[in-house]
């Protein structure tokens, strides 16, 4: 399978995850297994076999941002670093979606998280975490 047509696939299953994550207001434990567990897990598994298979021929590290673009011009370590990233992100959209229910956070003010942790990943986090704090300080007025 090229890596062109595993991009597609990596793509195509963390955006099931994150409609999952749009509609947990009407299915909430399918939800929390399906963008919580099952297509992180999914993608990490995808992740760890391209690592596994073609770590050894990438060039470059970790040292320096110079040695990181190297590592990233082998296409199949690009494509497990764009898999790290569906994984990660999906997994705290979820966190987001669960811990906002546990704190009762509106969906309405979730709904923008999760757009922002989809396009940007630590805004969305941001921003929610942010609400959380705000709402805490509401509530310890009232």
């Amino acid at each position: 399978m090229t890596p062109d047509v595993l991009f597609q696939i990596a793509n195509s299953t963390a955006l099931v995850g994150w409609a999952v994550l749009l509609g947990s207001p009407f299915f909430p434990r399918a939800a929390d297994r399906v963008a919580g567990v099952a297509i992180p897990l999914l993608l990490s598994v995808a992740y760890a076999g391209l690592i596994l298979a073609f770590w050894a021929s990438g060039e470059g590290g970790f040292e320096s941002l110079d040695t990181v673009a190297k590592l990233f011009q082998t296409r199949e370590l690009l494509l497990a670093g764009w898999i790290h990233y569906l994984a990660f992100d999906l997994f705290v959209g979820a966190w987001i979606v669960r811990t906002a229910r546990l704190d009762r956070v509106p969906f309405l003010l979730v709904a923008p998280c999760l757009a922002l942790t989809f396009l940007f990943g630590p805004a969305g986090l941001l921003t929610f975490s942010a609400i959380r704090v705000a709402r805490a300080g509401h509530a310890a007025i009232a």
